[in-house]
């Protein structure tokens, strides 16, 4: 992808078992993964699609949300 800048959320379920994966920038969007890094590749291939989607129907992208200070 073009344009890595947007974020992705991964958080446990304790009650589906699984690491769930939301993208704020794309907030109807959810995945999740056994593992945390299956639900990492699960959000990235998801990030790829959705964007690829947006770009083929003409839509606009959304902005990528920033962090605007340093942790």
């Amino acid at each position: 992808m073009d344009n890595p800048r947007y974020s992705m959320e991964i958080h446990w379920s304790n009650e589906d078992q699984v690491f769930v994966v939301t993208l704020p920038e794309f907030p109807v969007c959810q995945t999740l993964g056994a593992t945390y890094e299956k639900a990492a590749k699960a959000g990235q291939e998801a990030l790829e699609s959705l964007v690829e989607a947006f770009l083929a129907e003409g839509r606009a992208l959304p902005e990528p949300l920033t962090l605007d200070r340093v942790m």
